[in-house]
Protein backbone atom coordinates (compact mmCIF):
# COMPACT_ATOMS: atom_id res chain seq x y z
CA UNK A 1 0.00 0.00 0.00
CA UNK A 2 1.38 3.08 -0.83
CA UNK A 3 1.00 5.56 1.88
CA UNK A 4 1.61 9.28 2.24
CA UNK A 5 3.77 9.94 4.79
CA UNK A 6 4.62 12.81 7.28
CA UNK A 7 8.22 13.81 7.52
CA UNK A 8 9.40 11.78 10.60
CA UNK A 9 11.34 15.70 11.01
CA UNK A 10 8.53 16.79 12.77
CA UNK A 11 10.35 15.57 16.76
CA UNK A 12 13.36 17.51 15.53
CA UNK A 13 11.74 20.85 14.67
CA UNK A 14 10.54 20.71 17.85
CA UNK A 15 12.93 20.30 19.82
CA UNK A 16 14.58 22.86 18.13
CA UNK A 17 12.45 25.24 17.84
CA UNK A 18 12.49 26.70 21.40
CA UNK A 19 15.87 27.48 21.01
CA UNK A 20 14.86 29.80 18.04
CA UNK A 21 12.55 31.81 20.16
CA UNK A 22 14.58 31.38 23.68
CA UNK A 23 11.26 30.04 25.30
CA UNK A 24 12.53 29.73 28.79
CA UNK A 25 14.10 32.87 29.05
CA UNK A 26 10.60 34.37 27.95
CA UNK A 27 8.78 32.08 30.69
CA UNK A 28 11.15 33.02 33.27
CA UNK A 29 10.81 36.67 32.35
CA UNK A 30 6.80 36.54 32.02
CA UNK A 31 7.27 35.29 35.81
CA UNK A 32 9.20 38.14 37.13
CA UNK A 33 6.87 40.85 35.67
CA UNK A 34 3.95 38.83 37.22
CA UNK A 35 5.80 39.19 40.60
CA UNK A 36 6.41 42.74 40.04
CA UNK A 37 2.92 43.37 38.98
CA UNK A 38 1.38 41.77 42.08
CA UNK A 39 4.06 43.81 44.37
CA UNK A 40 1.63 46.99 46.27
CA UNK A 41 3.51 49.84 44.43
CA UNK A 42 3.29 48.73 41.16
CA UNK A 43 0.43 50.79 40.24
CA UNK A 44 2.47 53.67 41.83
CA UNK A 45 5.28 53.34 39.32
CA UNK A 46 2.90 55.34 36.44
CA UNK A 47 4.38 54.99 32.76
CA UNK A 48 7.11 52.44 33.97
CA UNK A 49 3.80 49.88 34.95
CA UNK A 50 2.13 50.10 31.43
CA UNK A 51 5.39 49.69 29.86
CA UNK A 52 5.88 46.16 32.05
CA UNK A 53 2.10 45.48 30.84
CA UNK A 54 3.15 46.15 27.54
CA UNK A 55 6.17 43.65 27.57
CA UNK A 56 4.35 40.50 29.60
CA UNK A 57 1.56 40.41 27.16
CA UNK A 58 4.01 40.42 24.25
CA UNK A 59 5.97 37.71 25.66
CA UNK A 60 3.29 36.07 27.03
CA UNK A 61 1.79 35.77 23.15
CA UNK A 62 5.51 34.95 21.99
CA UNK A 63 5.06 32.05 25.18
CA UNK A 64 1.67 30.73 24.31
CA UNK A 65 2.17 30.72 20.75
CA UNK A 66 5.48 28.23 20.67
CA UNK A 67 3.87 26.00 23.21
CA UNK A 68 0.98 25.59 21.10
CA UNK A 69 2.99 24.82 18.26
CA UNK A 70 4.93 22.34 19.97
CA UNK A 71 1.90 20.61 21.20
CA UNK A 72 0.26 20.47 17.97
CA UNK A 73 3.61 18.90 16.71
CA UNK A 74 4.06 16.35 19.46
CA UNK A 75 0.45 15.20 18.44
CA UNK A 76 1.60 15.23 14.64
CA UNK A 77 4.09 12.67 15.80
CA UNK A 78 2.10 10.76 18.07
CA UNK A 79 -0.50 9.97 15.29
CA UNK A 80 2.22 9.27 12.25
CA UNK A 81 3.41 6.91 15.06
CA UNK A 82 -0.10 4.90 15.93
CA UNK A 83 -1.06 4.96 12.42
CA UNK A 84 2.52 2.91 10.82
CA UNK A 85 2.23 0.86 14.07
CA UNK A 86 -1.91 -0.14 12.90
CA UNK A 87 -1.25 0.98 9.14
CA UNK A 88 -3.74 2.86 9.30
CA UNK A 89 -4.06 5.12 6.03
CA UNK A 90 -7.08 7.29 7.35
CA UNK A 91 -4.90 8.48 10.22
CA UNK A 92 -1.95 9.32 8.12
CA UNK A 93 -4.34 11.31 6.26
CA UNK A 94 -5.66 13.00 9.33
CA UNK A 95 -2.07 14.04 10.11
CA UNK A 96 -1.62 14.91 6.64
CA UNK A 97 -4.77 17.12 6.72
CA UNK A 98 -3.30 18.99 10.09
CA UNK A 99 0.14 20.02 8.89
CA UNK A 100 -0.84 22.68 6.33
CA UNK A 101 -2.57 24.51 9.00
CA UNK A 102 0.63 24.18 11.33
CA UNK A 103 2.91 25.23 8.72
CA UNK A 104 1.40 28.40 8.14
CA UNK A 105 1.69 28.87 12.00
CA UNK A 106 5.09 28.15 12.22
CA UNK A 107 6.44 30.53 9.05
CA UNK A 108 3.58 33.47 10.82
CA UNK A 109 6.35 32.42 14.02
CA UNK A 110 9.09 32.65 12.16
CA UNK A 111 8.29 35.84 10.16
CA UNK A 112 7.68 36.88 13.80
CA UNK A 113 11.01 36.12 14.83
CA UNK A 114 12.21 38.86 12.20
CA UNK A 115 11.13 41.78 14.60
CA UNK A 116 13.12 41.26 17.25
CA UNK A 117 15.35 44.39 16.91
CA UNK A 118 15.73 46.66 20.15
CA UNK A 119 12.83 48.94 19.46
CA UNK A 120 10.75 46.96 16.99
CA UNK A 121 7.73 46.55 19.94
CA UNK A 122 7.28 50.20 20.32
CA UNK A 123 5.45 52.45 18.91
CA UNK A 124 6.79 54.55 15.61
CA UNK A 125 6.52 58.31 14.24
CA UNK A 126 6.45 58.10 10.44
CA UNK A 127 7.29 61.61 8.87
CA UNK A 128 6.17 62.64 5.18
CA UNK A 129 7.98 64.99 3.23
CA UNK A 130 7.58 66.35 -0.39
CA UNK A 131 10.71 66.60 -2.42
CA UNK A 132 11.43 69.00 -4.92
CA UNK A 133 8.29 69.31 -8.19
CA UNK A 134 5.97 71.91 -6.45
CA UNK A 135 2.61 70.53 -7.00
CA UNK A 136 3.66 67.04 -8.36
CA UNK A 137 5.80 66.04 -5.63
CA UNK A 138 3.12 67.53 -2.96
CA UNK A 139 0.13 65.71 -4.40
CA UNK A 140 2.78 62.42 -4.29
CA UNK A 141 3.12 63.26 -0.48
CA UNK A 142 -0.39 63.14 -0.17
CA UNK A 143 -1.16 60.38 -1.80
CA UNK A 144 2.26 58.40 0.35
CA UNK A 145 0.40 59.62 3.30
CA UNK A 146 -2.98 58.32 2.76
CA UNK A 147 -1.52 54.95 1.72
CA UNK A 148 0.47 54.64 5.28
CA UNK A 149 -2.94 55.62 6.96
CA UNK A 150 -4.62 52.92 5.07
CA UNK A 151 -1.76 50.11 6.04
CA UNK A 152 -2.28 51.36 9.36
CA UNK A 153 -5.91 50.69 9.65
CA UNK A 154 -5.45 47.51 7.90
CA UNK A 155 -3.25 46.56 11.16
CA UNK A 156 -5.22 47.92 13.20
CA UNK A 157 -2.71 50.43 14.60
CA UNK A 158 -4.12 54.01 15.92
CA UNK A 159 -2.61 56.88 14.33
CA UNK A 160 -2.60 60.84 15.51
CA UNK A 161 -1.26 63.60 13.28
CA UNK A 162 0.68 65.70 15.47
CA UNK A 163 2.77 67.94 12.69
CA UNK A 164 0.52 68.70 9.63
CA UNK A 165 1.77 71.39 6.67
CA UNK A 166 -0.83 71.71 3.72
CA UNK A 167 0.16 72.57 -0.11
CA UNK A 168 -1.03 75.24 -1.52
CA UNK A 169 -2.65 73.60 -4.60
CA UNK A 170 -3.03 70.23 -3.57
CA UNK A 171 -1.24 67.25 -1.32
CA UNK A 172 0.85 68.61 1.52
CA UNK A 173 3.95 70.04 1.75
CA UNK A 174 4.39 67.56 5.42
CA UNK A 175 3.20 65.71 7.69
CA UNK A 176 4.20 63.68 11.19
CA UNK A 177 1.51 61.04 12.80
CA UNK A 178 2.18 58.80 15.58
CA UNK A 179 1.92 55.43 14.97
CA UNK A 180 0.11 53.30 18.14
CA UNK A 181 0.51 49.48 18.13
CA UNK A 182 1.71 46.35 18.36
CA UNK A 183 5.30 46.04 16.60
CA UNK A 184 4.40 49.47 14.79
CA UNK A 185 7.93 50.00 14.23
CA UNK A 186 8.94 46.72 13.63
CA UNK A 187 6.92 46.91 10.56
CA UNK A 188 7.29 50.41 9.56
CA UNK A 189 11.07 50.55 9.48
CA UNK A 190 11.09 48.88 6.23
CA UNK A 191 9.52 52.01 4.73
CA UNK A 192 11.97 54.53 5.55
CA UNK A 193 13.68 56.29 1.90
CA UNK A 194 12.51 57.98 -0.90
CA UNK A 195 9.80 57.16 -2.74
CA UNK A 196 9.71 57.75 -6.85
CA UNK A 197 5.76 58.28 -8.35
CA UNK A 198 6.18 58.20 -12.64
CA UNK A 199 2.87 59.13 -13.70
CA UNK A 200 1.19 60.82 -16.56
CA UNK A 201 0.61 64.53 -14.06
CA UNK A 202 -2.93 65.25 -13.91
CA UNK A 203 -1.66 68.76 -13.45
CA UNK A 204 -0.15 69.35 -17.00
CA UNK A 205 -2.51 70.41 -19.60
CA UNK A 206 0.14 68.88 -22.18
CA UNK A 207 -0.54 65.60 -20.38
CA UNK A 208 3.18 64.86 -20.38
CA UNK A 209 4.82 62.04 -18.12
CA UNK A 210 6.54 63.46 -14.74
CA UNK A 211 8.76 62.06 -12.37
CA UNK A 212 7.87 62.72 -8.46
CA UNK A 213 9.93 62.05 -4.83
CA UNK A 214 8.77 62.11 -1.23
CA UNK A 215 10.76 61.39 1.61
CA UNK A 216 9.77 59.10 4.40
CA UNK A 217 11.23 58.92 8.28
CA UNK A 218 10.46 56.29 10.48
CA UNK A 219 11.58 56.34 14.21
CA UNK A 220 10.17 54.31 17.18
CA UNK A 221 8.87 56.07 20.57
CA UNK A 222 11.53 55.29 23.50
CA UNK A 223 11.08 55.09 26.94
CA UNK A 224 13.16 56.87 29.63
CA UNK A 225 15.77 53.87 29.93
CA UNK A 226 16.93 55.20 26.70
CA UNK A 227 19.75 58.28 27.51
CA UNK A 228 20.21 61.13 25.07
CA UNK A 229 21.88 63.99 25.70
CA UNK A 230 20.00 67.65 24.81
CA UNK A 231 21.27 70.74 25.60
CA UNK A 232 19.30 73.62 25.81
CA UNK A 233 21.83 76.02 24.29
CA UNK A 234 21.63 73.72 21.15
CA UNK A 235 17.91 74.46 20.69
CA UNK A 236 16.23 76.76 18.37
CA UNK A 237 12.06 77.30 19.88
CA UNK A 238 9.75 78.31 17.72
CA UNK A 239 5.98 79.17 18.24
CA UNK A 240 3.41 79.52 15.42
CA UNK A 241 -0.06 79.32 15.37
CA UNK A 242 -1.32 76.07 14.27
CA UNK A 243 -2.67 75.38 10.71
CA UNK A 244 -5.15 73.04 9.50
CA UNK A 245 -8.03 71.14 11.40
CA UNK A 246 -8.07 71.47 15.26
CA UNK A 247 -10.98 73.75 16.29
CA UNK A 248 -11.11 77.58 16.92
CA UNK A 249 -9.11 77.59 19.93
CA UNK A 250 -6.15 75.56 18.25
CA UNK A 251 -5.76 78.60 15.68
CA UNK A 252 -6.09 81.28 17.69
CA UNK A 253 -3.01 81.04 19.81
CA UNK A 254 0.07 80.49 19.02
CA UNK A 255 0.29 77.11 20.82
CA UNK A 256 2.37 75.29 18.15
CA UNK A 257 5.90 74.87 18.34
CA UNK A 258 8.95 74.33 16.79
CA UNK A 259 12.25 72.67 17.24
CA UNK A 260 15.43 72.79 15.39
CA UNK A 261 18.56 71.31 17.02
CA UNK A 262 21.18 73.42 15.68
CA UNK A 263 23.93 70.89 15.47
CA UNK A 264 22.34 68.15 13.37
CA UNK A 265 19.78 70.25 12.15
CA UNK A 266 17.06 67.97 12.78
CA UNK A 267 13.37 70.25 12.87
CA UNK A 268 10.45 68.54 14.81
CA UNK A 269 6.94 69.96 15.03
CA UNK A 270 3.70 69.85 16.94
CA UNK A 271 0.83 71.00 16.76
CA UNK A 272 -2.34 69.00 17.60
CA UNK A 273 -2.46 70.22 21.54
CA UNK A 274 -4.05 72.96 22.53
CA UNK A 275 -1.36 73.59 25.04
CA UNK A 276 2.18 75.08 23.65
CA UNK A 277 3.59 73.17 26.85
CA UNK A 278 1.92 69.81 25.86
CA UNK A 279 3.18 70.45 22.31
CA UNK A 280 6.96 71.05 23.02
CA UNK A 281 7.10 67.65 25.39
CA UNK A 282 5.55 66.01 22.54
CA UNK A 283 8.39 67.86 20.24
CA UNK A 284 10.98 67.33 22.51
CA UNK A 285 9.98 63.62 22.52
CA UNK A 286 10.15 63.20 18.59
CA UNK A 287 13.55 65.00 18.79
CA UNK A 288 14.91 62.39 21.52
CA UNK A 289 13.72 59.65 18.87
CA UNK A 290 14.92 61.25 16.26
CA UNK A 291 18.90 61.93 17.71
CA UNK A 292 19.08 58.27 18.90
CA UNK A 293 17.93 57.25 14.76
CA UNK A 294 20.22 59.05 13.40
CA UNK A 295 23.03 58.06 16.01
CA UNK A 296 22.31 54.39 14.98
CA UNK A 297 22.27 55.18 11.55
CA UNK A 298 25.54 56.73 11.67
CA UNK A 299 26.81 53.61 13.33
CA UNK A 300 25.53 51.34 10.75
CA UNK A 301 26.75 53.82 7.49
CA UNK A 302 30.63 53.78 9.36
CA UNK A 303 30.56 49.71 9.42
CA UNK A 304 28.90 49.76 5.99
CA UNK A 305 31.80 51.85 4.51
CA UNK A 306 33.49 48.88 3.31
CA UNK A 307 30.83 47.53 1.07
CA UNK A 308 31.72 47.61 -2.57
CA UNK A 309 27.49 48.18 -2.66
CA UNK A 310 27.04 50.60 0.14
CA UNK A 311 24.87 53.20 -1.99
CA UNK A 312 24.78 57.07 -0.82
CA UNK A 313 21.14 58.07 0.80
CA UNK A 314 20.00 60.95 -1.44
CA UNK A 315 17.29 61.50 -4.11
CA UNK A 316 19.00 59.73 -6.29
CA UNK A 317 18.77 56.16 -4.66
CA UNK A 318 15.28 55.57 -3.87
CA UNK A 319 14.36 52.80 -2.15
CA UNK A 320 11.07 51.79 -4.16
CA UNK A 321 9.33 53.09 -7.28
CA UNK A 322 5.76 53.04 -8.17
CA UNK A 323 5.05 53.07 -11.85
CA UNK A 324 1.73 54.37 -13.20
CA UNK A 325 2.42 54.89 -17.07
CA UNK A 326 3.28 54.09 -19.61
CA UNK A 327 3.15 50.27 -17.41
CA UNK A 328 1.93 49.54 -14.15
CA UNK A 329 4.22 48.36 -11.31
CA UNK A 330 5.38 48.85 -7.86
CA UNK A 331 8.95 47.50 -7.39
CA UNK A 332 10.89 48.02 -4.33
CA UNK A 333 14.78 47.86 -5.12
CA UNK A 334 15.98 46.62 -2.18
CA UNK A 335 14.48 43.10 -2.37
CA UNK A 336 13.44 42.83 -6.04
CA UNK A 337 9.67 42.15 -4.66
CA UNK A 338 7.06 44.10 -7.12
CA UNK A 339 3.64 43.51 -7.38
CA UNK A 340 1.50 45.04 -10.84
CA UNK A 341 -1.92 46.03 -8.67
CA UNK A 342 -0.78 49.51 -7.93
CA UNK A 343 -4.47 50.88 -6.93
CA UNK A 344 -4.04 48.05 -4.21
CA UNK A 345 -0.53 49.29 -2.66
CA UNK A 346 -1.67 52.82 -3.12
CA UNK A 347 -4.43 51.59 -0.78
CA UNK A 348 -2.44 50.62 1.69
CA UNK A 349 -1.61 46.51 0.70
CA UNK A 350 2.17 46.86 1.84
CA UNK A 351 2.49 43.70 3.41
CA UNK A 352 4.33 41.64 0.82
CA UNK A 353 7.04 44.55 0.45
CA UNK A 354 7.34 44.78 4.22
CA UNK A 355 7.90 40.77 4.63
CA UNK A 356 9.84 40.70 2.01
CA UNK A 357 12.45 43.74 3.32
CA UNK A 358 12.38 42.19 6.45
CA UNK A 359 13.13 38.43 5.82
CA UNK A 360 15.69 39.47 3.17
CA UNK A 361 17.07 41.74 6.47
CA UNK A 362 17.27 37.85 8.42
Amino acid sequence: MNRKRPSKNCRRNSRNYGGIFDVPAKKERVQELEAEIAGPDFWNQGDKAQELLKERTILQKIVENCDSANQQLEDAEVLIEMGEEVEDQEVLDEVNAMLPDLIKQIEKMEFARMLSGEHDANNATLSINAGAGGTEAQDWAGMIMRMYLRYCERKGFKTEITEYLPADEAGIKSVTFTVTGEYAYGYLRAESGIHRLVRISPYDASARRHTSFCSVFIFPELDDSVEVEIEEKDLKVDTFRASGAGGQHINKTDSAIRITHVPSGVVVACQNERSQHKNRATAMKQLKARLYELEIRKKEEEAAAFSEDKKEIGWGSQIRSYVLHPYRMVKDHRTSHEVGNTDAVLDGDLEGFIEAYLLQGK
